[in-house]
């Protein structure tokens, strides 16, 4: 999940009704998309101010594409905001400004807000944004699938999250949090250590793009609703 910034960065200030009522006109619109109503006022604002009321992301404020990703990996990752394995370290910006909305949520809070994630429907493909040689990426990610799967779906089993109609923008981002150590590095978290060591073979910023560039070409499977 991404930042909350102290004034509602969408267009202009908005209200909480406000929000409230864009993401109810969506819900009208489109029956698979859950009404507000499943969540409180406070956990509404906290997830759609910033992921967009159907929670697609919002490259203005670096926040993700929360559609589609599966309840066990968005709740590992807000454990990891809370625990401090993200959004602790000085070169995480876009962590350190999503840290303190995982931890201003109580425990029911929270699963409300996992609850409305995963029932929100993917809004076909994300924008491409990122430019790479796709051919190349092909290769680089003979190292992912083991994890990841052939076509990037994920695997909860090795707790390996789907990437596949992520936020290409976002890829890069995170894959250059763990090239560096941004993120991973925390102790304690031994997922992100193992993804900051496998993210060994990318080495260079021409890496990174290139393997993204192919990632982006898989469709975004849809979740089981929970």
């Amino acid at each position: 999940m991404g930042k909350l910034a102290p004034t509602f960065m969408l267009t202009g200030v908005l209200t909480l009704s406000g929000l409230a009522a864009a993401a109810a006109a969506s819900a009208a619109g489109n029956p698979a998309v859950p009404t507000p109503d499943v969540l409180a006022p406070e956990t509404l604002r906290y997830c759609v101010t910033c992921h967009g009321v159907e929670l697609q992301g919002n490259r203005l404020v670096d926040a993700p594409r929360l559609a589609g990703l599966p309840h066990w990996y968005l709740e590992r990752q807000m454990q990891a905001f809370r625990a401090g394995w993200r959004g602790a370290h000085a070169e995480d910006r876009n962590g350190m400004e999503m840290r303190p909305q995982a931890v201003v949520l109580n425990a029911a809070e929270l699963n409300e807000a996992l609850d409305f994630a995963v029932r929100v429907p993917v809004r076909g493909r994300a924008p491409v944004t990122v430019a790479g040689d796709a051919a190349r990426g092909r290769d680089l990610y003979a190292s992912c699938i083991a994890c990841h799967g052939t076509n990037a779906e994920g695997n909860e089993s090795l707790s390996a999250p789907p990437l596949a109609g992520q936020n290409d923008w976002y890829l890069v981002t995170q894959l250059q949090n763990f090239r560096t150590g941004a993120r991973g590095a925390a102790a304690g978290d031994t997922q992100g250590a193992l993804m900051g060591a496998s993210v060994a073979v990318l080495a260079d910023d021409t890496a990174v793009a290139d393997v993204v560039a192919y990632i982006t070409n898989f469709e975004q499977s849809p979740q089981e609703f929970r």
